[in-house]
C-alpha cells in the first residue's frame, strides 16, 4: 500500500471508532430506557446481555455511518461481526465460570479493535 492508501484506509478506521463510540454512548441511555420499561432491567444488569445491547448500539451507530458514507450491506456486515464476534468468543469461559463478567467486557472491548482492522483489510478495496 502507498502513502495515500495507507492515510485513507486508517482514517476509514478512526472514523469506524468514532461512530461505534457515538452509538454506544448516545444509544446506552435508550436501551437502557427500553429494559427498565419492559421489566428487564435485571436481565440488563447480567454482563454478556449488556455486552449484546453495547454491542448492538455500536453497530448502530457503524452501520449508520458506513451506509452515509454509501458503504455496501457485506461491508456493514463484516464490520457488524466484529462487534459481536469478539464478546461471542468470550461468553462460554464467562458461562463455564473461568472469568468474570469485568473480563469480558474489557476484552471484548479491546478485541474489537482488531477485529474492525480484520474486517476493513478482508475488503480492503472498499476503504481506500
Amino acid at each position: 500500500m502507498n502513502k495515500t492508501t495507507v492515510i485513507r484506509f486508517s482514517w476509514h478506521y478512526a472514523e469506524m471508532v468514532v461512530a461505534m463510540l457515538a452509538g454506544m454512548f448516545l444509544l446506552a441511555p435508550v436501551s437502557e430506557f427500553i429494559f427498565t420499561q419492559a421489566g428487564w432491567a435485571t436481565a440488563y444488569e447480567r454482563p454478556d446481555v449488556a455486552a449484546l445491547v453495547m454491542a448492538t448500539n455500536m453497530t448502530i451507530g457503524m452501520s449508520l455511518w458506513m451506509r452515509l458514507r454509501k458503504h455496501g450491506w457485506p461491508e456493514i456486515a463484516d464490520m457488524a461481526l466484529a462487534m459481536y464476534i469478539p464478546f461471542l468468543l468470550l461468553f462460554v469461559p464467562f458461562w463455564t465460570g473461568l472469568i468474570s463478567g469485568h473480563v469480558v467486557m474489557t476484552a471484548g472491548h479491546i478485541l474489537m479493535f482488531p477485529a474492525m482492522f480484520l474486517a476493513m483489510l478482508r475488503r480492503r478495496n472498499c476503504y481506500v
